[in-house]
């Protein structure tokens, strides 16, 4: 049985993770952008998603603890 510290964890983990990982992809691809370096847009435009991801297997992962119906 999943319960409010479950949900409570699986949130905070998902908006750490999610933060930091798109944080660091955007803040290393504009680096990269501002020197001139094009490559820096391809860590950039995938930087929001990727966090939204990690948040989907975390829940992904919660919900199969989900009792059958």
């Amino acid at each position: 049985m999943i319960t409010r510290s479950d949900i409570l964890v699986l949130g905070l983990t998902a908006g750490v993770i999610g933060s930091v990982t798109g944080g660091m992809m955007l803040g290393i691809g504009m680096g990269l952008v501002i020197q001139g370096a094009h490559v820096g847009w391809l860590l950039i435009l995938p930087g929001a998603p990727l966090g939204g991801v990690i948040g989907y297997l975390l829940a992904k992962r919660l919900a199969r603890q989900l009792p059958e119906r």
